[in-house]
């Protein structure tokens, strides 16, 4: 059974996450490489400014060399024009990367999420997952390679800066650099807390992501129950979290560069004094040199103050990626089968086979045993709760048996791989899915979508849906809209019978595959359903007991147990469970038809 546990927030070490994260960099490290020269070129240009002007003062000013006059003009043109050549060539190429790194992480996420178990999405929501995927992801990028790219252009021009000061006067350098230290403590105090407020912030958007999906999906039934205002309080909780959390974030961050700052204004102040000093003894100071220094000294404040505030994003990003890599580390399907299923015969035996959901303490299924001959039809039957879906849903391996044994013609399905496996399944189910693509595309899907036109067509015409697809203005080609929200409910429902069509699979899973359908729809779907059902093996998933009485088998259920067997006859002969069943719905049916008249 797969563990499907994710990391707790917090799990993950910072330096853990930023070597994870620079790993996904490493496939671009060519055009990486070219982004960081241009960074250490635009930072190499630094110094020159504040040695250009010492020279100018020096000499221009003070020596009178007039051939100055036409040279430093030009020189700092060409510094300029240099720095932009550099800083275009390594934020472009940095920007390239960090395009690539996002697309590669979506897609790694959407290939996860793709070979998940069905117990991952048991206890997550749509909306949370598509935050992360198209939010998360985008933050993600930012520690990987924007704030990097703070780092490594304002870091080494703070380290040419330095390197020139130390030039100019060594002692008064030195005490610049008590400033160090206070910087990284404020970004060591604060960074925990910025983490934590960046994860309550995602927390806060997957929220919303969720509510927003929740509302729009059901927009009809929130209009006509007048949930409007429950709908809005909702959103507005969902919202304020994610303010309260980004005010958080702000107040944290907002602290780090005036705090930083103080500090080095200290530094300049103290070392403005002591050049002063110095200027005013004759120690040998000269304009050029303490001019030059002072530039330097204010040209170093600004990628200081940017080495300050990078924190915030960083801190920000690593939450992000937290949020990512808690989806690239779950565990995908048990695939470890290595049986390649042919086309099956359809031999399905349980044998003592149990399941338990995580989330409830009592038993979905207890000791079933059941053997489904090939080519038959077995119908599951019972009150909703008592197992029938789910001892369906173990058939394509959707969830593990518990205990016991699951078999298809003779090989147990853990030993089968999923491919082989689902390829001799087709499922129709009363909660039909269709994707906002074209007919033809919905009907042949998947494994099917490189099938001929003819053989989509005569799918079509089995399922009875080719009457209305003709109509279309577009045939095949018609849009069908989110979810099939253009088609009828008996439209939608023969569709997805089309699919399972043209699939053609041993294996056939109906649950509940006419109860979208009106009486009309519902007969001619039953007589094409007697046709597709011919010589595969079929579990039905039924309600309507009127729609099961030809079944070969009929199996009811209760409280996860098999309480009966047998053939329509045979079971109203026993006058159990399944014959008080069908007297009920008789009942029902009756009194509707009385008072249809009166309608």
């Amino acid at each position: 059974m797969n563990d499907v546990s994710a990391p707790a927030p917090g799990k993950y070490s910072s330096r853990a996450i930023y070597q994870r994260l620079i790993s996904w960099v490493k496939p671009y490290w060519g055009t990486f490489a070219l982004a960081i020269l241009g960074m250490m070129l635009t930072a190499a240009t630094e110094p020159i400014f504040p040695a250009l002007m010492k020279h100018l003062l020096d000499n221009g000013f003070v020596a009178k060399q007039q051939e100055l006059t036409y040279l430093i003009p030009l020189a700092i043109i060409a510094i300029f024009i240099f720095r932009g050549t550099a800083n275009f060539m390594g934020s472009t190429a940095m920007a390239w990367v960090a395009a690539k790194v996002v697309m590669d992480l979506r897609r790694a996420m959407f290939g996860r999420l793709l070979i998940l178990p069905a117990r991952f999405y048991d206890d997550q929501s749509t909306g949370t997952m598509i935050s992360k995927v198209a939010y998360d992801v985008t933050n993600v990028s930012q520690a990987a390679t924007g704030v990097l790219t703070t780092i490594v252009r304002d870091g080494l021009a703070v380290i040419g800066m330095l390197g020139y000061l130390l030039y100019l006067d060594w002692r008064l350098t030195l005490i610049s650099l008590t400033v160090g230290p206070i910087i990284f403590g404020v970004m060591r105090i604060f960074g925990s807390r910025l983490r934590k407020a960046s994860r309550s912030g995602y927390t806060a958007m997957g929220l919303i992501a969720h509510i927003l999906e929740e509302t729009v999906g059901a927009h009809k039934v929130v209009k006509i129950f007048g949930g409007q205002e429950y709908e809005a309080k909702r959103f507005q909780e969902a919202t304020n979290l994610s303010r309260r959390a980004t005010m958080r974030e702000a107040i944290a961050a907002a602290s780090t560069a005036p705090l930083t700052q103080l500090a080095a204004s200290f530094s300049v102040a103290i070392i403005t004094y002591l050049a002063l000093v110095q200027s005013a003894s004759n120690a040998g100071t000269t304009v050029g040199t303490f001019i030059s220094f002072f530039i330097g000294l204010i040209m170093i404040l600004t990628p200081v103050k940017h080495l300050s505030e990078v924190n915030a994003p960083l801190q920000r990003g690593l939450a992000a990626a937290e949020s990512v890599f808690e989806v690239l580390d779950q565990l995908p399907e048990d695939d470890a089968g290595t049986v390649e299923l042919p086309r099956a015969q359809g031999h399905i035996r349980f044998e003592q086979v149990g399941f338990s959901y995580l989330s409830s303490p009592r038993p979905a299924l207890i000791e079933i045993d059941l053997d489904i001959e090939p080519g038959k039809t077995v119908a599951l039957v019972g009150a909703s709760g008592s197992g029938k879906t789910t001892l369906a849903t173990l058939i394509p391996r959707f969830y593990h048996p518990s205990a016991g044994k699951l078999q298809i013609d003779g090989f147990s399905i853990e030993e089968l791989t999923l491919k082989s496996l689902r390829a001799n399944i087709a499922l129709v189910s009363q909660d039909v899915v269709l994707f906002n693509d074209t007919v033809r595309s919905n009907i042949a899907y998947g494994m099917a979508s490189g099938a001929s036109e003819a053989e989509i067509i005569a799918a079509a015409k089995a399922a009875n849906a080719w009457e209305f697809i003709s109509q279309m203005e577009k045939g095949l080609d018609t849009e069908v809209g989110e979810n099939g929200v253009k088609l009828s409910g008996g439209q939608r429902q023969r569709l997805a019978i089309a699919r399972a069509f043209l699939k053609n699979a041993p294996i056939l899973i109906l649950d509940e595959a006419t109860s979208a359908l009106d009486s009309e729809s519902e007969r001619q779907i039953q007589t094409a359903l007697e046709q597709l059902i011919q010589g595969r093996t079929t579990v039905v998933i039924a309600h309507r007991l009127s729609t099961i009485e030809k079944a070969d088998l009929i199996v009811v259920l209760d409280q996860g147990r098999i309480v009966e067997r047998g053939n329509h006859a045979e079971l109203l002969a026993r006058q159990g469970v399944y014959a008080h069943m069908h007297q009920l719905q008789r009942e029902t049916r009756s009194d509707a038809a009385e008072a249809a008249p009166a309608s």
